[in-house]
C-alpha cells in the first residue's frame, strides 16, 4: 500500500482487531513506506506498540481488503450514477454494505449484461405487463387477459401465452438480481448445501487415485481443504464432475412466499419464483460458492504448507562439521560430494550400488581420507538400499564412525539446474550438484534451502493446485520470517541467504558478497555503507 490509508479504514481495522488506532496507523504507515513485515516486527516495536507478526499481518491484510472494498464501492456508485439510476435509498444501501459481495449484489441489477431472455422480452415491449403483474393489480386471469394486448407478429409475440412468458422472464431476472434474495439464498445454500462428485463415464478404474470420490457427498460446511483440493484436481484431470447442490424444498417455499407476497397473480408469480431459482439463481450461487470453497481450501492448504516449510527451514543444523553427501540412484549411480566444515566442496565422485565391494572400498577410502562426522543420504529413489549398504560397510570401520542421516532431498534437482548452482559450481556436472545440496542442508537447512523456490521444497501434496501467487507470497514470507528470526553471519552468508534479510534485495546481497570478496571480512556494520547500492534507508 503505497498511499496513506484513510482514517476511517484505520479506525475500522483498529476496532475489528481490538487494537489501538495509533498503533494501527503507525503500522500501516510503515508498510506504506515499503518496510517488510519481519523488519517492522523486530525493529519497530516502539512504533507499533509491540504488535507481533500475526497481528501485523492481520492489520495489513484487513486494511488491504477494506481499501479494495472502498475502491469498488466508489466505482459502483459512479457507474450507477452515470446510468441515471442512483437514488438516495440505493446509495445508502451501497454505502452501508460491509463486504465486496454485498456491494456486487446491489450492483447486479445495474451491471451491463449480455443479451438475455429478459432483455429480449423488454425489446418486445413486455416490460409494462411485467410491471403490472409485480404491482399486484392483476390476478392470474387478468394477467392472461392483459397479455393479449401485447400480441404482435412484428415483435414475435404470437399469442397471449408468449406475452405472459416474456413478462415472467423479466420478473425472474428481477428476482434473481435482488440483493436481499441472493443474500439469504447464498447463506442457506452455504449452510445446507452439499458438495457432490461423480466419476465421468469411462474414467472409473480400480486403481484410480480419485476412486474415493466416484460417488461422493459431503456438507459444504464440513468438507476439509484436502478433500476439496483432491476433488478439484480430479475435475482438472478429467476424471470427476463436482457440484454444490441443495434440495429445492430447502429454498423454494420461502422464495415463492417472498415473490408472491400480497400480490394477486399467485400462479404466474409461483412460476416466476421457480424459474428464477432453477434457471438463474441456483447456478449463479453455486458458482459463487465454488469460488468461495476454492478460496477457503486454498487458504487452509497454504497455511499448512507455510507451517511445514517453517519446520523444515528451522530444523536443527548440524553446524560446522564435515559431511559426506550421497544422492542415491540405481542406473546412474550414487552421486557423491564431500563437504568441508565451512560448506566448501572438497571432492565429488560416483559410486554404483550393484558393485557392492567397490562401493564399500570407495566409501571406506573417503571416510579415512576426509574424516566426515556425518553422512547425508537423500531420501529419493534407492535411498533405503544406499543406507543399508553404507551402514553395513561402516561396521568394518574401527574407532569412531560417522553418523548416517537420511535427509529430505526435495528440491535438490531444482537447485542443481538453477542459476544459483551454476554460479556456485560452474564446472560441476548438474547431477553432482544435488549431492552438494543434500550435504549442505544437513549442515545448515536454512542457508541451503533459501536457494530453492519454496514451492519446489515439497511442503504439501497439492501445492500446485492452490492460488499460485498467494502461495508464493506466503511461502516467501515464511522464508523471510525464518531468516530474520535466526539471523545470518554477514561474513559467510551466500547471496540467496542475504537477500532474505529484511530490506536487502538480491542485487544488494550480491554487492555485499562482491565487497567481501574484494576487501575481506566485514569488521563492523558501518562498513556496509561502503557497499554499492546499500544506502542509509537499507542500512536502517
Amino acid at each position: 500500500m503505497a498511499a496513506a490509508v484513510p482514517a476511517p479504514i484505520v479506525a475500522r481495522v483498529a476496532q475489528e482487531l481490538a487494537l489501538g488506532p495509533a498503533a494501527v496507523a503507525q503500522t500501516l504507515a510503515l508498510f506504506a513506506e515499503g518496510n517488510t513485515l519481519p523488519f517492522i516486527a523486530r525493529y519497530r516495536k516502539e512504533a507499533t506498540g509491540g504488535l507481533d507478526e500475526v497481528q501485523l499481518r492481520d492489520v495489513r491484510d484487513r486494511a488491504q481488503y477494506l481499501t479494495e472494498l472502498e475502491d469498488r464501492r466508489a466505482a459502483v456508485l459512479q457507474s450507477i450514477a452515470e446510468q441515471g439510476k442512483l437514488d438516495d435509498a440505493l446509495k445508502a444501501a451501497i454505502l452501508a454494505a460491509d463486504t465486496k459481495q454485498a456491494v456486487e449484489d446491489l450492483y447486479l441489477p445495474f451491471k451491463p449484461k449480455k443479451r438475455t431472455r429478459a432483455t429480449i422480452a423488454r425489446e418486445r415491449g413486455l416490460a409494462p405487463l411485467a410491471e403490472a403483474i409485480w404491482a399486484g393489480t392483476l390476478d392470474d386471469a387478468a394477467a392472461l387477459a392483459a397479455a393479449a394486448a401485447y400480441v404482435a407478429a412484428d415483435r414475435e409475440v404470437p399469442d397471449a401465452d408468449a406475452a405472459l412468458a416474456g413478462a415472467r422472464d423479466i420478473l425472474a431476472e428481477q428476482v434473481a438480481d435482488d440483493a436481499a434474495i441472493r443474500g439469504w439464498l447464498r447463506e442457506t445454500m452455504r449452510a445446507q448445501g452439499q458438495v457432490t462428485s461423480t466419476v465421468i463415464k469411462g474414467k472409473a478404474t480400480d486403481d484410480s487415485k480419485f476412486r474415493d470420490y466416484f460417488e461422493f457427498r459431503e456438507a459444504v460446511t464440513t468438507i476439509p481443504s484436502h478433500r476439496m483440493l483432491a476433488i478439484r484436481r480430479g475435475e482438472a484431470e478429467g476424471v470427476l464432475v463436482w457440484r454444490i447442490v441443495i434440495a429445492p424444498e430447502a429454498v423454494l417455499p420461502r422464495l415463492i412466499r417472498e415473490v408472491v407476497g400480497a400480490r394477486r397473480a399467485v400462479q404466474v408469480l409461483t412460476q416466476v419464483a421457480t424459474d428464477a431459482w432453477t434457471r438463474l439463481l441456483a447456478t449463479a450461487i453455486e458458482v459463487e460458492l465454488r469460488v468461495e470453497l476454492k478460496q477457503r481450501a486454498d487458504a487452509e492448504a497454504i497455511l499448512i504448507f507455510g507451517r511445514n516449510l517453517e519446520q523444515l527451514l528451522l530444523a536443527a543444523p548440524a553446524g560446522s562439521r564435515a559431511v559426506l553427501g550421497l544422492d542415491p540412484g540405481f542406473r546412474t549411480g550414487v552421486k557423491v560430494a564431500m563437504i568441508g566444515a565451512t560448506g566448501a566442496l572438497v571432492s565429488t565422485d560416483t559410486w554404483y550400488l550393484h558393485q557392492e565391494d567397490r562401493f564399500a572400498h570407495q566409501l571406506l577410502a573417503a571416510v579415512r581420507a576426509h574424516a566426515p562426522s556425518l553422512i547425508a543420504i537423500g531420501n529419493g529413489t534407492a535411498s533405503r538400499e544406499t543406507e543399508a549398504l553404507v551402514k553395513r560397510t561402516l561396521r568394518a570401520l574401527e574407532g569412531e564412525k560417522p553418523q548416517v542421516v537420511v535427509v529430505n532431498e526435495a528440491g535438490a534437482s531444482v537447485y542443481s539446474a538453477s542459476d544459483v548452482a551454476r554460479e556456485e559450481f560452474p564446472t560441476l556436472d548438474v547431477s553432482l550438484r544435488g549431492a552438494v545440496s543434500i550435504a549442505r542442508r544437513l549442515q545448515d537447512p536454512l542457508a541451503e534451502l533459501v536457494k530453492i523456490d519454496p514451492k519446489s521444497i515439497g511442503v504439501g501434496q497439492y501445492q500446485h493446485d492452490v492460488n499460485q501467487s498467494e502461495l508464493a507470497r506466503t511461502l516467501e514470507a515464511v522464508v523471510e520470517d525464518c531468516v530474520n528470526a535466526v539471523g545470518v553471519d554477514l561474513n559467510t552468508a551466500s547471496p540467496p541467504l542475504l537477500a532474505r534479510v529484511s530490506g536487502l534485495t538480491p542485487s544488494v546481497a550480491s554487492s555485499i558478497v562482491r565487497w567481501r570478496d574484494a576487501h575481506g571480512a566485514f569488521r563492523n556494520r558501518q562498513q556496509l555503507l561502503e557497499v554499492a547500492g546499500l544506502g542509509p534507508r537499507t542500512f536502517e
